[in-house]
């Protein structure tokens, strides 16, 4: 995938966002998406004309959007080119939230379960990664689960050397002699850990449920439009269905990624997918959210990545099914069931 901050950017994209008629109640909406395992249903979707069907039983007409460059896609939601997008908790905070554009996962789709790695040459446990420098892109998910693992076995940052690498140069990077250690995500990390001597010491399953994968939409264009919210989560479920019970389907989101079926199931089998919205509900209204949205906005504020001016990690306000963590007056991002919660009860 995926996952990275670009605060220049970002920083711009409040002016536009300001001019943004995203608020405003009409019948046309955009949602775009970039190449990820579990956000290949939209292309499905698309493409078979799921979206289109429930986007005309709500009588609105809905463009789903292809972006080639994950943090661009973001990029332009937060300037408001996009009523959602389909981005990572942490870039939804990082990025939009951080912009002061306010924004509701609408659907929560999946958490990485082994997806994201740390990855060491000739050492076989974590603790080798101490004195070393480590290959990764910076303020990601990648970092944020190195910044985890390091936790895991008494280590910090100030114990290893981050390198700022590219995911398009991180396998070629491996090969060389003089890069001992990267963290990465799928095909990515397959195609690290098929080399010789290469161990995989710590990944996403073992902190399950932090590295989500969403769908965010404008918190005022949900409001004041929430025949949005029916079509595109009832088009979700419908193409959850279908991929989970059917194989060519998964073959054609395999295919349309750049794999095959055999690549792309091995990517879901590190991926925890909610195929039933019972399930996403479920996962929303644990307290478990609350403390992993207060570990993001912890390692984000670390890493500057809330704003120049955030005093702290709570600086921005997240609410959750349990309660908000940090400032409930200057609340810009949620985590509200309420879509999936009718899909789960037959009311879409």
């Amino acid at each position: 995938m995926k996952h990275t901050f670009t605060s220049a950017l970002a920083a711009a994209a409040i002016l536009g966002s300001l001019f943004s008629p995203a608020a405003l109640a009409k019948d046309n909406f955009k949602i775009c998406w970039s190449i990820y395992v579990g956000w290949m249903p939209w292309e499905y979707g698309d493409t078979s004309g799921i979206v289109d069907k429930w986007a005309d039983k709500y009588d609105i007409d809905i463009e789903v959007v292809q972006i080639n460059d994950y943090v661009e896609s973001i990029n332009q939601y937060t300037a408001g080119e996009f009523d959602g997008c389909a981005m990572t908790n942490m870039d939804a905070l990082t990025i939009p939230a951080a912009s002061g554009v306010d924004s509701t996962a609408l659907i929560v789709g999946d958490f990485s379960n082994g997806n994201d790695a740390i990855i060491l040459k000739d050492k076989t446990s974590l603790a080798g990664i101490k004195g070393q420098s480590v290959n990764l892109v910076e303020l990601s998910v990648s970092h944020y689960l190195l910044a985890r693992g390091l936790e895991s076995v008494g280590l910090s940052e100030k114990d290893i050397s981050v390198i700022n690498t590219s995911d398009a140069d991180m396998v070629a990077a491996f090969t060389t002699d003089d890069v001992t250690a990267v963290t990465t995500w799928n095909p990515l990390v397959s195609e690290i850990t098929a080399m010789p001597a290469s161990h995989s010491v710590f990944d996403s399953s073992q902190i399950p449920g932090e590295i989500i994968d969403t769908l965010m939409v404008n918190t005022e264009t949900l409001k004041e439009n929430p025949k949005l919210g029916k079509a595109l989560v009832g088009a979700w479920y419908e193409i959850m269905a279908g991929m989970e019970s059917d194989k060519s389907v998964r073959e054609h989101m395999g295919k349309a990624s750049g794999t095959d079926l055999s690549g792309y199931e091995s990517q879901l089998a590190s991926t925890k997918m909610f195929y039933q919205a019972e399930d996403a509900v479920e996962f929303v209204n644990s307290d478990s959210l609350k403390q992993t949205m207060e570990y993001v906005a912890e390692f984000s504020f670390d890493h500057g990545l809330l704003g120049e001016g955030a005093p702290d990690a709570g600086f921005i306000g997240i609410e959750t099914p349990s309660g908000v963590f940090g400032d409930e007056s200057n609340v810009k991002l949620r985590f509200d069931p309420a879509f999936m919660a009718m899909a789960a009860e037959g009311k879409l």
